[in-house]
């Protein structure tokens, strides 16, 4: 059997490249460079052919008159990389655990309120919500019920949400969590696995969202955002732009973790730096 066509790679023109590029950046914000093109092919093709659409011309004409949606959803589990893992980037949960989730509890008993909302914004797969999660429930102990404290988490792919609710994970990914958070919170699958327990997983608003919304439904404001190795697929207009949404979104004295790959920059003006990637919207 000739499978030549299955591993030559797709050819594709400036025209078509720079057609799918605009449409990627204007549903999803993500900006790829002249650099990501054998990329966006490499992750393109299999599909394309698949659905024997021939050309890159075809696959844009199929994604911008598809009334369903599905074309669009699939193209964004395709584009987009949702690599990460339990206490990832492990000094910000430290901080969150000792510095950040007291601070505002305090401030909110200050205030008679109970009402504990943190976002994470760009949840891919759950660990990280999950590992919020845990570390509020060490923290809060037997008072945790009394708090109105579950965890919204979004994504732009319905594909790692889909595994997010499920809360089922490899071991070796669960294993760069402590012990006592692994034989506390997890359960192990019939195949080796380890699930997230039922307490933990009902306790987390798994939504699809994105985040190029000009503007954001939420009734109420964060104390708490999590957006960490999102925006290094954004240009810097499309950037600022988001900040700007996630500081109208939340409290005054609230916390706001980023990548440590990214930055906020030196212009800005709306958040006070902590330490690297961590930021705190000021009280006034």
């Amino acid at each position: 059997m000739n499978t030549k066509h299955n591993t030559t790679m797709m050819a594709i023109s400036d025209k078509e490249f720079n057609a799918l590029r605009q449409l990627i950046y204007d549903r999803f914000g993500i900006n790829l460079t002249d650099e990501k093109r054998s990329l966006l092919v490499g992750r393109l093709q299999k599909m394309i052919r698949d659905k024997k659409l021939g050309t890159f011309q075809n696959y844009y004409d199929y994604l911008n008159t598809d009334s369903t949606g599905e074309a669009v959803s699939n193209l964004i589990n395709l584009v987009s990389t949702n690599y990460t893992y339990f206490n990832r980037e492990k000094d910000h949960f430290d901080y969150f655990q000792n510095t950040a989730l007291p601070n505002i509890c305090e401030q909110l008993k200050k205030q008679n309120r109970k009402d504990l909302r943190i976002w994470c914004a760009g949840c891919s797969t759950g660990e990280e919500p999950y590992t919020l999660l845990m570390l509020m429930h060490e923290y809060l102990g037997h008072k945790y019920s009394s708090w109105d404290a579950g965890i919204l988490a979004t994504d732009i792919s319905l594909q790692v949400l889909d595994t997010a609710q499920q809360g089922i994970y490899p071991v070796d990914k669960v294993a760069s969590l402590p012990d006592s958070l692994q034989r506390k919170y997890f359960t192990k699958c019939a195949n080796g696995k380890m699930q997230v327990c039922d307490t933990l997983r009902n306790e987390i608003t798994f939504r699809r969202f994105n985040l190029m919304n000009k503007t954001f439904p939420f009734k109420k404001q964060f104390q708490i955002i999590f957006c960490r190795n999102v925006m290094i697929y954004f240009d810097q207009d499309t950037r600022n732009a988001l900040v700007q949404r996630f500081h109208q979104n939340m409290e005054a004295g609230g916390y706001f973790f980023i990548g440590h790959s990214e930055t906020l920059g030196r212009d800005n003006t709306l958040f006070k730096y902590l330490f690297p990637a961590a930021y705190q919207k000021g009280l006034g």
